[in-house]
């Protein structure tokens, strides 16, 4: 029997016709209302086996000069050696709990974040840019870090952010996404839009941003990546295809790949052969 599909971005259906509605009048107001819901978050409420690390964590307020947001940070166990960690889209910094456990075990200590427009942190919208100037900052106020784990757009973020000057020793990916054009046009299929209109998005972030969206695909960003990295990806994940993780891992200068079945995109998170790779991999 095939696994439930993991849900993804979340649109409810009377908007759904409503955009349908739209784009036969105007693929230009249909583009600007797509946007803003690509670019916004589902805040999920925190599930009770994360109220210990919330609690237990210090929490700290941080400016974001870069993009002029505030970002709620998460400073979790004691040990002076640090790891970063980081949540994907609709996530908090509280996801990776089971890996924040069993890392303060071992005598080191977390930090994670709330992304801009998730969990604690303001704003409404957000997009992977500013994932990567969160983190940028948090390794000037914070770091530096020996390790980081990312899940998802977490792990596209991490690719990019090591790219582009983040200084670790080694980084565990989980479930990322690769090219953008694939997320745009699984995300315009979602909502049952035209496949021009992922184009017309792409433009539409280009044009706003001035830069090529392109330009931070995983896989891109992997081959200026020269730290050893561990890439764990679901053969069953229906939200980002294992196809992804093994593009990426064929990109890494230093890169070995793990996958698993019948875990999905989410379930990956708390299963214990998976944290277990990933401590191994980063202490050995």
């Amino acid at each position: 029997m095939k696994p439930k599909k993991d849900q993804g971005i979340e649109v409810p259906k009377p908007l759904i016709y409503t955009l349908q509605f739209i784009q036969f009048f105007s693929t230009g107001l249909v583009t600007k209302i797509g946007a803003r819901i690509f670019t916004t978050p589902i805040k999920h409420k925190t599930p009770k086996r994360e109220y210990h690390m919330e609690a237990n964590a210090r929490q700290e307020k941080l400016h974001i000069p870069k993009i002029n947001k505030e970002i709620v940070t998460y400073h979790y166990g004691e040990g002076e050696k640090k790891i970063l960690l980081v949540h994907g889209w609709s996530g908090r910094g509280t996801q990776l709990v089971k890996f924040a456990d069993e890392i303060i075990k071992s005598g080191y200590s977390t930090v994670s974040f709330d992304a801009p427009a998730h969990g604690k942190s303001g704003s409404s919208t957000t997009l992977m840019p500013e994932f990567i100037a969160s983190i940028l900052e948090m390794e000037k106020i914070y770091g530096p870090f020996e390790y980081a784990i990312g899940h998802s757009l977490g792990g596209m973020s991490l690719l990019n952010s090591v790219k582009q000057g983040l200084k670790i020793k080694k980084l565990v990916i989980i479930g990322s996404g690769d090219k953008i054009i694939d997320i745009l046009n699984d995300f315009v299929s979602k909502v049952k839009l035209k496949p021009i209109i992922a184009e017309k998005l792409r433009n539409h972030f280009e044009k706003k941003s001035g830069e090529s969206m392109e330009s931070y695909a995983a896989h891109f960003a992997a081959k200026d990546v020269h730290v050893p990295t561990l890439v764990i990806h679901d053969e069953n994940d229906y939200e980002v295809p294992v196809s992804c993780g093994i593009n990426i891992h064929k990109n890494l200068p230093d890169g070995e790949l793990y996958l698993t079945k019948k875990l999905g995109h989410r379930k990956i998170l708390g299963d214990a052969s998976v944290i277990n790779k990933s401590i191994s991999f980063i202490y050995d």
